[in-house]
């Protein structure tokens, strides 16, 4: 199956031009061998590194899968083998004024300021 749709079938990405963009600038690997055609076939037992957002992704494909179904169909697909310290942490909510509940200028800058 080709890399790109693999991936968007997995709910990774939510398009495939995405998922094929990603594919082409480089950031794919597969089996610790760069992607660079969105062609490139993979299977189970193949490992993908990628980029998703500010995380590294590391996941063993264990299926493919015949269309992009809703999530648990989706995460059935793959197995997650990213370390936990790689897991986005949560931001404590910053504390505001009672009504005002849109962040501010300063708040979003500290919020992108407090991920790593």
């Amino acid at each position: 199956m080709r890399a790109d749709k693999w991936l968007w079938q997995a709910r990774f990405f939510k398009s495939r031009s995405l998922a094929a963009a990603c594919v082409t600038g480089g950031h794919l690997r597969v089996n610790s061998n760069r992607a660079s055609k969105a062609s490139h076939a993979v299977g189970p037992g193949d490992v993908l590194t990628f980029p998703q957002g500010r995380l590294i992704r590391v996941v063993k494909i264990l299926a493919l899968g015949t269309r992009r179904g809703p999530a648990p169909e989706a995460q059935a697909l793959y197995e997650e083998l990213s370390p936990p310290e790689t897991q986005e942490k949560p931001v404590p909510p910053i504390a505001r004024i009672e009504g005002n509940s849109r962040p501010t200028k300063r708040d979003r800058r500290k919020l992108d300021l407090d991920r790593p």
